[in-house]
């Protein structure tokens, strides 16, 4: 498949993820009595519409997302169904909605992938590279599975290598799973190291994961949510490290960069086939991203809606007295003119790696 067509699939899906998310907005909405004047898929000017009842339906030119414009979402009008007018409850439940949505779509798409899998490598060690200096009953042996590494559970045999690549060089706490008992080692020297296996020299950590295990359809499934959450941790992971400096501010990407990455990945995989499910692996971790991203506390974002429902709530039972919604929406609109300037810096730093 020619990458345009890539890059038009991961373009459309990022349309199917925002329109799903403002969906979930929509129905909880509807469902608990809050007036919703248009829902719309897509942006831009309307090529079709329809007016049923008192809400707009639209679909419109850019498959670039959608929206739900609710009544009195950013003051209050003085309907009394007006989403302003809301108990707290209701507010953060129509607010968490649209991540809850993306990250529900994350979710199926990663256990359909997994449904075509039929065996999987497994955590178990089966051999150790020529020169490994910690094998024996006070070290790893093997047969030991890796329950845990630093603290972070192992659901599949890639946190291993994930977790294990994140040690300082001053230890890493190893839970196994040795004939039916769990053993804790504590401080286990676990660096990268020169290693022989076979005639082949490499750097790594000298264990050897070689079982492979047939997946039963509900192994299947368990491994695909297994893989779900663990993009949730990747992603809380990849914001510690923003926050820590481990990763720098400019290695940021945005929907330029990503489409960029997802339709180069899919062009070159091996067949069509491969490709498409590249990508859509690709799009279930950006869609569990966004259900993530979306929530955290930051003015601007439904996290930071739904921080402002619960100060509201706080300042209520203490004072008896509201925060002015003016004053709220200086905030959000501040905060969205700086996402927008970040977005578009983002998007200049992606155009400029594209083509240098």
């Amino acid at each position: 498949m020619d990458r345009f067509l890539y890059i038009l699939l991961a373009v459309l899906l990022f349309g199917v993820m925002i329109a799903i998310h403002e969906f979930g907005h929509f129905f909880t909405a509807k469902l608990l009595g809050v007036k919703v004047n248009e829902f719309a898929i897509g942006m831009g000017p309307a090529l079709w519409s329809r007016q049923k009842g008192e809400t707009l339906y639209a679909l419109r030119a850019f498959p670039i997302g959608g929206y739900c414009a609710m009544e009195g979402e950013d003051e209050d009008t003085g309907d009394p169904r007006a989403f302003a007018r809301q108990a707290g409850w209701k507010k953060i439940i129509i607010l968490c909605a649209g991540s809850f949505m993306n990250l529900v779509l994350g979710l199926v798409i990663t256990v359909v992938l997994f449904l075509g899998i039929t065996q999987a490598r497994v955590p178990v060690i089966t051999q150790f590279a020529d020169g490994f200096q910690h094998e024996g009953a006070d070290g790893l042996m093997v047969g030991d599975r890796i329950v845990s590494v630093d603290g972070h559970g192992i659901w599949l045999y890639a946190d291993v290598q994930t977790y294990l690549s994140r040690n300082d060089g001053e230890g890493v706490d190893l839970v196994v799973e040795r004939e039916g008992k769990r053993i804790a080692l504590k401080d286990f020297p676990m660096g990268r190291y020169e290693y022989e296996l076979g005639n082949a020299r490499y750097r790594g950590f000298g264990l050897i994961f070689g079982q492979v295990d047939d997946l039963s359809i509900p192994e299947r499934i368990r491994q695909g949510c297994a893989q779900t959450f663990d993009f949730v941790r990747l992603v809380w992971m990849s914001l510690g490290d923003l926050v820590t400096g481990r990763v720098a501010v400019s290695e940021l990407s945005g929907v330029i960069g990503v489409v960029d990455v997802v339709s180069e990945v899919g062009a070159q995989s091996e067949t069509v086939s491969m490709g498409v499910q590249n990508v859509f692996y690709f799009m279930a971790l950006i869609a569990v991203n966004l259900a993530v991203m979306n929530m955290l506390p930051i003015p601007a974002l439904d996290g930071g809606r739904v921080f402002f429902v619960l100060l509201n709530g706080l300042v209520y039972a203490v004072s008896r007295r509201r925060i002015p919604e003016r004053y709220e929406g200086y905030v959000h609109a501040g905060a969205f003119v700086v996402l927008l300037a970040l977005m578009a810096v983002v998007a200049l730093h992606d155009v400029w790696n594209i083509f240098a």
